[in-house]
């Protein structure tokens, strides 16, 4: 990883208190326990940059916030009194041994190696500096995972930018965790500000209990669809699965005999498992749910350990309320001010392997009521210009024009050879006039970025019945673009409801309306949901961004 966790830790920081250089004077001289050759080896230990004995023995990203920690305190030791640890050292080990429970890797932190180092400086063995330093690092590297991530967005394709704010791990450390009655209060209170981020927590807590208590049979896969009132050879094992995941109820207290064929309770079972699976929820046992039961528990909470990563990635405030479209769920969710979802609705995305949506944020600055449509190079390539060489009055017949790639009208009737091989060399551009038939319906929402992406209406309407919806060339198409549009202008005085059907229907064509604020639009990607009643819902990697990310954090340290 690049030398980069300064770069990654440059992203945004929890505000932390700066300890006046008194104070740090003053460290320094209430550190009698670190002898002068204590404090000797520190100094060498952190210059080396290198502390044998560590899972990550190099922490050369983490060099110079090491060396800040320990400089004003003349490199005394700071997590050992005499030959014990601190209280604030014991409980930042126990957090270790439990960084689990944020989707953490215990072991990028030592956790298994603190009892023994422990053991040694209870029987003076232990090379106390080397404790110390070790202590520091992982302290630092738990903190910086927690609060920003263990890998940059930006390394797994991504492009989320985040506000710039410094964030200062030796700081950190000595103005609030080396004093703090609290640890576990103050490591909790850099954690992503959102509730859905807690309830993920929560959930992974729950699957990886599930994932132990599983038998991990498999299902039989059914030759064709098990409809209700049909035997199925896997009745008991999925009877256990759904009851384990919740989606059935508990067994009365004597228990319920086996099933002979599929149907009951089970069919309304299997219909939420549908549902919290992105699946058709129609209760019919085919390939696709079938395949989503045989999934291990262990890969659901891998992809809960994901979620957590992404949640960490965006910033802990926004200038305005933002607007989250989530790509494997295929849902767009507007915020209000206290980060709770004031609006949600079903959206179109790329299709997986060609077309695919990147993943992104960019601010939205302005809509365009009854917008021209820009034909795509790729889309003139594979479907215009085969169309025209076809059918010559194919522009006209279908509401196009050609024009310069400044937007001045060359023709809207028939094609010419000489304009078609314009057309053909890239020279001339095709658009689609404005209207109910517009491939962007009536109206875009623009937040400007180098894709070309933004959210726009459709006139194919029909596709948001879809449990699966990625058919668009990139762009986002959303359910209610009226609703939508008339929250985006809600700061704007006069655009009510009313009036944004208004321009819909009936306004002027290509009319451009900028926000009174501008609004971020974070385009992200995560498989795993928790939702506030409780249920965990899950998603196909349908772009196989989960996979990059779970090898980008198998090596997020090793590499440091």
């Amino acid at each position: 990883m690049e030398s980069s966790t300064t770069t990654r830790q440059a992203r945004r920081a929890q505000p932390c208190r700066v300890l006046p250089g008194v104070a740090l004077a003053l460290l320094a001289l209430l550190s009698p326990f670190a002898s002068a050759q204590t404090r000797a080896h520190i100094e060498s230990l952190v210059n080396a940059g290198t502390l044998d004995g560590m899972r990550w023995p190099d922490f050369h990203p983490y060099q110079q916030s090491v060396r800040e920690f320990y400089a004003p305190s003349g490199y005394a030791t700071a997590w050992v009194q005499g030959t014990s640890p601190a209280p604030q050292a014991l409980a930042m080990i126990q957090l270790f041994r439990e960084a689990w429970k944020k989707g953490l890797d215990p072991e990028d932190y030592d956790a298994a190696r603190w009892r023994a180092r422990r053991e040694a400086l209870d029987q003076g063995n232990a090379d106390v500096a080397a404790f110390d330093v070790a202590l520091t690092v992982c302290a630092m590297r738990y903190i910086s995972d927690l609060r920003i991530g263990r890998v940059n967005p930006r390394h797994v394709g991504f492009g989320l930018t985040v506000e710039q704010k410094k964030y200062d791990l030796a700081q950190f450390l000595h103005a609030r965790l080396l004093s703090a009655p609290d640890v576990p209060g103050v490591v909790e209170s850099i954690e992503p500000p959102f509730a859905a981020y807690r309830r993920t927590e929560l959930a992974l807590a729950r699957y990886v209990e599930l994932a132990r208590e599983d038998d991990g049979e498999r299902l039989p896969l059914p030759a064709k669809p098990v409809e209700p009132g049909q035997p199925y050879a896997g009745l008991a094992r999925m009877t256990r699965l759904l009851r384990l995941v919740g989606d059935l109820p508990p067994a009365g207290a004597a228990g319920a005999a086996p099933e002979e064929v599929y149907g009951g309770e089970l069919v309304e079972a299997v219909k939420r498992f549908q549902r919290r699976h992105g699946l058709d929820d129609d209760g019919r046992l085919g390939a696709a749910t079938v395949k989503a039961m045989n999934v291990p528990l262990s890969e659901r909470v891998r992809e809960l350990e994901l979620a957590l990563e992404r949640w960490r990635w965006l910033p802990s405030e926004f200038v305005s309320p933002p607007i989250i479209v989530n790509i494997p769920d295929f849902h767009l969710r507007a915020l209000d001010a206290d980060n709770k979802v004031a609006m949600d609705m079903r959206v179109v995305v790329g299709k997986a392997m060609t077309t695919e949506t990147p993943v992104f944020s960019r601010d939205m600055t302005y809509v365009v009521f009854r917008p021209y449509w820009v034909v795509p190079p790729g889309i003139m390539r594979r479907t215009i210009l085969p169309a025209i060489q076809r059918d010559r009055s194919y522009i006209a017949n279908n509401r196009y024009e050609v024009t310069t790639p400044s937007g001045a009208l060359v023709t809207s009737g028939v094609i010419s050879d000489e304009v078609l091989a314009q057309l053909k060399a890239g020279k001339l551009m095709v658009r689609q006039k404005p209207g109910p038939k517009n491939a962007l319906g009536l109206v875009k929402l623009m937040f400007p970025n180098e894709h070309h992406v933004y959210l726009h209406s459709t006139p194919a309407t029909e596709l948001f019945a879809r449990s699966r919806r990625d058919f668009s060339a990139g762009c986002i198409r959303v359910q209610k673009p009226a609703e939508l549009t008339a929250w985006v202008l809600r700061n704007n005085p006069g655009w009510t409801l009313a009036r944004v059907e208004q321009a819909m229907q009936s306004g002027g064509d290509n009319v451009t309306v900028t926000l009174a604020q501008r609004i971020p639009v974070f385009i992200v990607y995560g498989t795993a949901i928790a939702y506030p009643d409780g249920e965990v819902h899950f998603y196909d990697d349908i772009y196989g961004h989960d996979r990059t990310l779970a090898e980008a954090l198998s090596k997020a340290h090793s590499s440091s």
